[in-house]
């Protein structure tokens, strides 16, 4: 499912501190090469390396084939191709530099943020780890809470 997909990407990106993450929908552009743009930056090259680094790591854990990545080896600008799905992670003075989404203007865009859960009356660790579709024992380590935590009213867990 392309939405499940693209939400992976962008955790895979957040979860390495990327910035402004945001996918442009290119289905409506006749003859685009791809569905999907997945576009974010990091502060220097070291954190644009990691993000690609993890993206590829979260989407081969999900069985998807990485066809084609270029810019590893200045971590400037690092494309990589899923098929339906073409990620861009720059480098911020380059995003700024070849205004990428502007090119893409008049297309959908959705913008990505850290997923949260504020806990409300009722919760258990379990019934949000159900609802989100998380392991229990990956909701209790990303949050760096022990298994005998009992949640308040007001608790905010993340949910990457």
């Amino acid at each position: 499912m392309i939405t499940h997909d693209l939400r992976l990407i962008a955790d895979a990106m957040i979860d390495k501190k990327a910035e402004k993450v945001v996918s442009l929908d290119l289905r409506s552009i006749g003859g685009a090469i791809t569905d999907f743009f997945m576009v974010c930056d990091g502060s220097n090259t070291t954190q644009v390396g990691a993000i690609a680094d993890n993206i590829a790591e979260k989407m081969k854990e999900e069985g998807h084939t990485l066809y084609r990545s270029q810019g590893e080896g200045n971590n400037f600008w690092i494309i990589q191709d899923y098929g339906n799905i073409v990620v861009h992670i720059f480098l911020k003075e380059y995003r700024d530099f070849y205004r990428l989404e502007e090119l893409w203007a008049d297309v959908p865009r959705k913008e990505y943020k850290e997923r949260k859960h504020h806990v409300r009356a009722g919760d258990s660790m379990y019934s949000i780890a159900q609802k989100y579709g998380i392991r229990l024992k990956s909701l209790y380590k990303m949050n760096h809470l022990s298994p005998d935590y009992n949640l308040r009213i007001g608790d905010q867990l993340k949910l990457r």
